[in-house]
């Protein structure tokens, strides 16, 4: 009897062995193969100007999601202090942010200063590509401004 059972838990944890090794053969094509949606995606900032955003501990991360389908409104929440309200307009190529206004919570700290760096760089921007996960938001001149990365909430 317990040969049997040793060589069932074997053969259960032969086949879990295996299907969870395939299971987790990933690759970072796999993640750029498709571009995620502009619209109605958790868009986490993990870049301003080429510098990598700080994680600050206990607070959330900076983000927006733009909802559609009537493209009027947006909301976030930025560096975790202040919720972000405004309008947007995008066509393929070109997005623009108007009449932004946050709460008014009092952000101390890198908080405060990255909330208010990436509310600057929201005014600045012209335009978006996306490639994969990555949401690259672009100035005039077609420079990156920010870098935001697409999360999968659910």
């Amino acid at each position: 009897m317990k040969t049997t059972q040793a060589m069932t838990y074997a053969a259960v944890m032969s086949a879990a062995l295996t299907l969870g090794g395939c299971a987790g053969v990933h690759s970072s094509a796999d993640d750029q193969a498709v571009d995620e949606p502009l619209e109605n995606t958790y868009w986490k900032l993990v870049a301003l100007d080429d510098q990598s955003t700080p994680v600050v501990e206990g607070k959330r991360e900076a983000h927006f999601v733009l909802h559609a389908p009537d493209a009027s409104t947006q909301n976030s929440r930025v560096a975790g202090c202040n919720r972000l309200m405004g309008e947007y307009q995008h066509d393929e190529r070109e997005l623009s942010f108007d009449r932004l206004a946050t709460t008014r919570m009092a952000c101390p700290g890198e908080v405060g200063s990255l909330e208010r760096d990436f509310l600057a760089t929201l005014n600045e921007v012209s335009g978006w590509q996306i490639k994969g996960k990555t949401l690259t938001l672009l100035d005039e001149q077609g420079v990156s401004r920010a870098r935001l990365e697409a999360v999968h909430l659910y």
